[in-house]
Formats: C-alpha cells, structure tokens, sequence
C-alpha cells in the first residue's frame, strides 16, 4: 500500500507556501522512486506549526511543522518516511501534541485528518449518520432532539438553535429557507472558515437536517469573498454531495428534496447581522431591519427562514448522530456542548482549541496559547471580535460561559480570543472600536451612525486633555445612548470595548501617551 504524506490545503497553510511543499514532495518521490501519495487534507487547527506536514507510519501520523519547499528534500534524506523524530521540525505523533490532546473535539473530530472534498473520507468518520438518522424522524422530532442538546447560536447571540427551529417548523407559511451565516468578521475569528476550508460536508449536513427539520428545501451559504478557498472547496463539496444523492430531489431515496447553493457577499462587517445578510442575499444593500417581525416568522424573500451561524450548523450531524443528551453532557449551566475558540494577536501558539464551556480565559491563553509571541506580560484580552470588552488580569479567570461573561460585561460571541502584552495602547484600543463602527455602520440608525462618529471625536478630546473631566461624562452617556437607543447589535455593543477601557484602564484613556 502505497504511503500517505499528509499536506494540508486550508487557507492559512496555502498562505505559508503549501502548494510549493506539495510540488517539492512530488518532485522527490518521482526522482527517489517511492511508494508514496500525497493527501491534501484540512487543518489541525495548530496554525503556528502551518504548513504542517504528517507522514502515516506504523505507530500513527508524525508530523513535521512550519516547514518550506526548501526543507523538503533534507526531510526526506533524514528519514521523513520512517517517521524519524530526530530532525528539528519534528513534533511526534500528531494525535499526542498537547495543543490537541487536551481538546474535546466533536465538531472538528475529522479536521486536518480527512481529505475535505473526499465524501468516502467523510463517511469513513460517521460523517452522513445524523443525516440518515433524521431522514427516519419526524420533523418534530429532529426538533426536539436538537433543544435536548442546548445548543445555542454560535455566532454571537446565543439564542437556543431548538427554540428558532420551532418557530420556523410552526410558522406554517411556504416556503420556508435554510440560511448559514459564513459572514465571519470578528477580528481573531477563522473556526467558520477552517470548517468550510477542512470539513465542508459538515456544513453541507447540518444544513440539510436543519431544512428536513423545518419543511425547508431550499439552503444559502452566504458566504464573505474574503475566502476564495472555502468558496471552492464549498463548491466543489456540494458539486459532489448532489452525485453522491446527499443533496437533490431525493435525499438517499427518501422522497425528502434539499437544494443547497453559495452566494458570495461583498465583505461589509454589517452583513454578520442576519436581516442586513438576508437584504444582501435579495440583492439588495445590507440594511438592519427592525425587529419585530423575527426573520423565523418573516425572513428572506418575506418567507419563514432559519439563519444559523456556521459552528451551529456544523454542530447539528454530531447531535443527530450521537443524540441530543450527548452533546449537552459537554458544558456548563445554560452553555452546553463545545465551543471553538480562536486564539490570535500577540500569541504564541495561535490557532482552534475546542472545549467544552468552562475552561477559564487564563488556562486558555497560557496552557494552549503559551503567553504572548513576544514573551512579554499579557496586559489585556478582547472576547467576542471587534465589539467585545477589553479583560484586564483580574478577569481572567472567568469561566468561558455565556452567563459568567455577561456577568462581568463581556461577550463571547463567536470565540475570538485577541490577546495583547503590557505595550499596547489602550485609550488608542478604545478609540479604534468607535471608529470601527463609524466606518462599518449601515447608516440605518442614528445612534450608532452618528453616536460612533461623535464617539471618535469626545475620545480625541479626552486624549488630548481638553475639558477631558466633562467630555468623560459625554463618553458615558453616548455609550449608553448607543447601547439603549441602536437598532442592532452594531451600535448597540460598539461602547462594550470602550466602557471595559473606561473602567480597568482609565488612565489610559485620560491623555495621549
């Protein structure tokens, strides 16, 4: 049997020179006559080790880390296909790394190890077995199975996947949609797309059950042109889903019908919020819409629609696999299950740790991300993207739990965990997230359209110790102004990071460093 060497094909491995390694590989198992295939498979997740090669041996997957094209030909010459450990890029049996040996892997259990475009891979690995088991249920059924898991919204809000499902399945209007929101724009954020890039099936199944669920038969991924290889990865895995009877007018001879398809958005934060999505999927400028009425009951085209997140989708086969009480056996209080977390910015070890909730933020950033890239002290950590509050060291300890964060003014979001050391500047951090939204507001309302505009403007003032006393008052009632007053979650959590500076780091904020 001819030897698999394992070359991952993600977007953050392809950026760090992949398709050279794949070619220099090539070229010395031409020129040593060998035995051997490449396979390009997703990620581990462990992206500072990107582009991380593994070899199949006896004993399991050897890896080799960060390596380049010019490496290659010294790797095979010190025994690379033995899975010699010796050589300095080596970090032994992949499975036994501590980044990942710690994690509680259910929704990416197959990334980096299967071949994404590869429905044999897929199956090999219970992929399509929630999906079997759904096609026999009733739609009620799937339902209830999916609030037995306690699954909430992966993408910021948190709101039960179960009880949006319900609303949709009883609103008895036709026809009914399935929308994945792949708008991932959190600073820190990539789990949505090593989905899409390493386990596109995932997706692909989650959002078949989801529509099988609802009497939905109709799907959009909508999907940011930041990611032109999940765009073709997703593609092609749905090209090949179709063939395989996984998609179509008759699910695996079911009589049920999903149809599935990717739209391409322009890339404007705004979109994230799912009724600016849904304007962008009518083509039509992505504008917040008021709510009520709830896009469930009156969503895209005016019809009912589920908009899920894409780790919420993705969580659905293991669910309908495993069983909704197997899922919620992960977690803590109201959060249950697993979460993504991403750790990026001033990191050591930057990449996807999965866990059940209740790892503390300081096990995450030491234990798995092994303190800052500059080995300087951490000062602060921004949870929950571009919106989330700054944490100072006395908040580090906090559970990840959508309740213990909200209990000390923080969100979770969708997992980005941005770690910064003792140089950054946080006045200037306080400033960026009002100037953030200025730039990406839709215009719609004017608290956030102009409360951010405004916003900027009185932290300049501050900064530079004009009238700063009362112009620190107008910060805190414009950020409650924003908070009170903005039609969405855009203005409405823009004063987060700002008031999380006001309070840990005030004297930050006071006057210009």
């Amino acid at each position: 049997m001819s030897q698999r060497i394992y070359i991952p094909c993600d977007t953050t491995a392809l950026s760090l020179g992949a398709d050279q390694i794949a070619e220099a590989v090539q070229q010395e198992i031409e020129q040593r006559g060998l035995d051997a295939t490449i396979v390009r498979n997703g990620s581990r997740g462990m992206l500072w080790l990107e582009p991380l090669v593994e070899v199949d041996t006896a004993q399991g997957r050897v890896g080799y880390g960060a390596i380049s094209a010019q490496q290659v030909s010294a790797l095979f010459d010190a025994g690379m296909l033995d899975g010699n450990q010796q050589h300095e890029s080596c970090i032994g049996l992949v499975e036994e790394h501590p980044f990942l040996k710690k994690q509680q892997r259910l929704t990416f259990a197959r990334s980096g190890i299967t071949d994404p475009i590869s429905i044999e891979d897929y199956i090999a690995l219970d992929g399509f077995n929630g999906l079997k088991n759904a096609i026999a249920m009733q739609p009620q059924n799937i339902v209830d199975e999916v609030k037995t898991s306690g699954l909430r919204g992966r993408g910021g809000a948190a709101f039960p996947t179960g009880i949006k499902w319900q609303t949709v399945l009883d609103t008895p209007s036709e026809p009914k949609y399935i929308v994945c929101n792949a708008d991932e724009g959190d600073s820190g954020t990539f789990a949505d797309r090593l989905v899409m890039d390493c386990d596109p099936f995932m997706l692909i199944e989650g959002m078949t059950i989801s529509g099988l669920a609802v009497h939905a038969t109709q799907g959009y991924i909508y999907l940011r042109s930041e990611y032109p290889v999940a765009h073709k990865l997703l593609n092609e895995a749905i090209e090949r889903a179709y063939k395989a009877g996984y998609l179509g007018e008759d699910i695996l001879g079911s009589g049920k019908r999903f149809d599935l398809e990717v739209r391409l958005g322009a890339g404007a934060y705004i979109c994230g919020e799912e009724t600016s999505l849904l304007d962008s999927l009518e083509g039509k400028r992505g504008l917040v819409r008021a709510k009520p009425p709830l896009p469930a009951i009156v969503g895209l085209f005016g019809q009912p629609t589920v908009v899920n997140n894409v780790l919420s989708f993705a969580a659905v086969p293991y669910i309908l696999d495993k069983g909704g009480q197997s899922y919620a056996d992960y977690g803590m209080g109201r959060s249950r299950g697993t979460l993504p977390l991403q750790l990026a910015g001033n990191v050591k070890q930057g990449g996807l740790v999965e866990l059940a909730f209740g790892i503390s933020l300081r096990e995450l950033m030491e234990d798995f991300g092994g303190g800052t890239l500059t080995g300087k002290p951490l000062k602060a950590v921004q949870v929950g993207g571009p919106l989330g509050a700054y944490l100072p060291a006395s908040q580090w300890d906090t559970p990840v739990d959508y309740e213990e964060f909200a209990a000390v003014g923080a969100v979770l979001g969708h997992g980005g965990v941005v770690m910064f050391d003792e140089t950054v500047d946080m006045g200037e951090q306080a400033r960026f997230s009002m100037e953030f939204c200025k730039v990406e507001s839709c215009g719609k309302c004017t608290p956030c359209r102009i409360g951010s505009t405004r916003g900027v403007e009185v932290i300049d003032r501050i900064r530079s110790g004009e009238n700063a006393n009362a112009n620190w008052v107008l910060l805190e009632d414009l950020c409650e102004t924003m908070i009170d007053g903005s039609l969405c979650a855009m203005g409405g959590m823009t004063p987060f990071p700002v008031q999380s500076v006001m309070k840990y780091f005030p004297e930050e904020l006071s006057a210009a460093r």
